[in-house]
């Protein structure tokens, strides 16, 4: 991403108010740029930031088209298990690499900024796992914690200041939001250079269009076929079916299918008789927030399952009086398909890898660093 002053926004929403200043955002082909209006929002007044960061100890590794070099070694399917936490594992020791390499060359470290709205301790528990992850490839992370009560501007305030900090290469809004701010507004107020989320609509806009590339693609859908990739699941030619069809995950992952050259249908709400159409699936992917709603007679033999849901049910037996499965039944299907990814530990670490290598490719692209 480059220059870090620089905010899209909408000119009708009340973050207007704030502009100061447009210059040209060019998106999409060299040959074929869209204009938009970039703008600078004013600085906030007074935030409580912190930071952390600490020196590493690790060796350097190449980097080729904004992409971590990866190993030519595929992961081996162990009992039938999509291993998400080693996966994550891997590509946090070569971004580790990376910012190492970065920071010897130039002196650049990259910065994860997150604002944090309230205090579900469900929201805070993401942040604090962000920050550990943070931490362990060792790119700066940065918080800012407002309360439940804060007003839409002081969240759009925070979000200005860290467009403009230089130190910053990527900002993360930390969903929900109180119901009393308009998330859609505050989303749009990242800068989309920054916008390591992917949520930017321009964003979205660039992923469903062929011949054009976004700034970034959203972490889980990222997440999803990086685990494909790193297991040498073929993608090309087959049928994949998506199980939801949300904007943080899928539709961007049916987006990121269709880019692999499969053949992609959507189940969603409205879908008549999906078990009919999940059957015919070569590769599954559940994101509906159902607990184990997709039964083990619902996939086809020798499919493969990635399961991005994860959803609390009763459990007396453990401490918290919960346990988490995903959106499918896991030992049905586990019976059935050739592999499957188990929740937890399968999607979610991976995701936030995703947000490390998309703050990674933001500092390289700002610094124009290879």
């Amino acid at each position: 991403m480059a220059a870090a002053s620089m905010v899209f926004t909408d000119c009708s929403s009340p973050a207007a108010r704030l502009l100061q200043r447009t210059t040209p955002l060019l998106l999409g082909t060299a040959q074929n740029a869209v204009v938009f209006p970039r703008r600078l929002l004013n600085p906030p007044r007074s935030l409580s930031i912190h930071s952390s960061s600490s020196p590493s100890q690790l060796s350097s590794a190449s980097i080729v088209n904004e992409k971590l070099e990866k190993s030519d070694m595929k992961l081996e399917i162990v009992n039938k298990r999509l291993d998400g936490k080693k996966v994550a594992e891997t590509i946090r020791g070569e971004i580790a690499e990376e910012v190492l390499r970065m920071k010897d060359a130039i002196g650049v470290v990259p910065g994860l900024a997150v604002i944090l709205v309230g205090d579900r301790e469900e929201s805070a528990t993401y942040v604090s796992k962000k920050k550990e992850a943070c931490e362990v490839v060792e790119i700066t992370s940065f918080e800012v914690h407002l309360p439940e009560n804060a007003t839409e501007q002081q969240v759009l305030e925070a979000i200005s200041g860290f467009n403009e900090d230089p130190a910053v290469h990527g900002i993360l809004v930390q969903l929900p939001l109180p119901r009393h701010m308009d998330e859609q507004n505050i989303l749009n107020a990242v800068s989309i250079e920054k916008d390591v989320d992917g949520f930017h609509p321009l964003n979205i806009g660039c992923l469903a269009m062929r011949g054009r590339e976004p700034f970034f693609v959203p972490c889980t859908p990222k997440g999803c076929i990086e685990l494909l990739h790193r297991y040498d699941i073929p993608i090309k030619g087959k049928r994949a079916v998506v199980i939801g069809r949300s904007n943080i995950v899928g539709m961007p992952v049916a987006l990121l299918l269709q880019r692999e050259d499969a053949t992609v249908s959507i189940v969603h709400s409205r879908t008549k008789n999906p078990e009919e159409l999940i059957k015919q699936a070569d590769i599954v992917i559940a994101a509906v927030g159902q607990a184990n709603m997709v039964k083990g007679s619902w996939v086809k033999p020798g499919a493969v399952v990635i399961d991005v849901g994860i959803n609390p049910i009763e459990n007396k037996t453990k401490r918290s009086g919960f346990r988490l499965v995903g959106d499918v039944c896991y030992k049905e299907a586990k019976e059935i398909a050739s592999a499957i990814t188990p929740v937890p530990g399968g999607v979610g670490p991976i995701t936030i890898a995703m947000l490390l290598t998309n703050t990674l490719i933001s500092a390289k692209r700002i610094h124009n660093f290879q």
